[in-house]
């Protein structure tokens, strides 16, 4: 029997009427910033749009924590045609842009994290690093979010993390004070910390800009039954250092301690062979700029961690101690560069969480 259209969502709605069979609509797909259906085909005539594509909206209410340099993925897409292969190929029906859907398995579900990914795969990324450095700022000429005086000098690779840095001080730390002010201050992260971040990161040396993806993890790497690797999700795509790239990338696969320099090594070879001079510096550089992510993602995960133990009906404790331990592990990793002299114990935490629920604001999280 068919569903009851009014009780579902605009985006699906508007998948439904995209394809016509409500029956073999696919979705929604697990994400976090779309909801997002799979047509298995659309009502057209037109050959080259056989296949299965991506209907997807934006969810609501959002908790946006990363710069996003574009206004949307699709026109970014678009403009990265011929330039960056095995990207999903974009059309529009109907007014609504839609993402062709990349047959296949994601990285992480055939070699999760902490695993090390096949000799194949670091080649195949070395070539998506290369395609990358090869797009400039200058060679992209679509809208962007990011005024020009938000954007950081060509190479100034310490200005770049500046406004990383910036960013996550403002729109995620400052912004959120009023709910979640009291947790942070809990786990010894006072406003301080940012300072005793920038001193830990001085010193970056200059690299030449270039496209980044800024979110090369395991389930944004699409391998297809040819095993050929497909890029996904490039909501978060900036133009900058091209370290960054590589140390975010490091720092979401955790890949095995003994292939890191295998890909360490891809990367190099690959933004060298296009543009001399951006891989230098890496050596002193990678380590500092995967603390900034680290440092980043004890902000975003507090914040992440208990809107979502305040949303769970559970309240047996067991969510409440996984989450303590969870955070007292995120913070610990962060204890040099945000300067920390101790973490609570995950009991601490455990603590304090409750604390925070038992008095949680109303007020809305400030997400970007």
């Amino acid at each position: 029997m068919k569903t009851d259209p009014t009780t579902k969502t605009a985006a699906w709605r508007r998948a439904v009427a995209l394809s016509g069979d409500e029956q073999s609509i696919e979705g929604p797909l697990k994400g976090h910033h779309h909801e997002t259906y799979v047509l298995p085909f659309l009502r057209t005539d037109d050959p080259s749009l056989a296949g299965r594509w991506k209907c997807r909206e934006p969810r609501s209410g959002l908790l946006w924590f990363d710069r996003r340099c574009f206004t949307a993925e699709e026109p970014l897409l678009r403009a990265l045609k011929g330039r960056v292969s095995r990207i999903p190929e974009v059309v529009e029906v109907e007014g609504t842009p839609l993402q062709r859907f990349i047959e296949g398995s994601t990285l992480g579900s055939l070699h999760e994290q902490g695993r090390p990914a096949p000799a194949d795969i670091s080649g195949q990324l070395g070539a998506v690093f290369h395609e990358m450095a090869v797009v400039r700022p200058e060679s992209l000429s679509i809208a962007r979010n990011c005024t020009k005086e938000d954007q950081a000098p060509e190479g100034d690779s310490a200005e770049f993390l500046e406004r990383l840095i910036r960013f996550t001080e403002k729109q995620v730390y400052q912004k959120n004070q009023e709910r979640f002010g009291g947790l942070f201050t809990s786990l010894g992260l006072d406003g301080e910390a940012f300072t005793r971040l920038r001193k830990h990161v001085l010193g970056m040396v200059e690299r030449p800009f270039c496209l980044l993806h800024a979110d090369l993890h395991r389930e944004n790497l699409i391998v297809d039954p040819a095993a050929r690797l497909w890029v996904i999700d490039w909501e978060l795509a900036m133009f900058g250092d091209p370290l960054y790239d590589l140390a975010t990338h490091l720092y979401l696969m955790r890949y095995p301690q003994e292939q890191v320099q295998e890909v360490v090594d891809a990367w190099r070879d690959s933004v060298e062979d296009v543009r001399k001079g951006s891989s230098r510096g890496w050596e002193k550089d990678l380590p500092l700029l995967i603390d900034y992510k680290s440092a980043q993602s004890v902000y975003t995960d507090v914040i992440r961690s208990a809107t979502k133990l305040g949303a769970s009906p559970v309240r047996d404790g067991s969510l409440l101690r996984l989450t303590a331990v969870k955070l007292h592990d995120i913070v610990s990793a962060a204890t040099v560069p945000l300067g920390l002299e101790s973490v609570p114990s995950a009991d601490r935490i455990a603590d304090e969480l409750a604390r925070w629920l038992a008095g949680q604001a109303t007020a809305p999280v400030a997400g970007v």
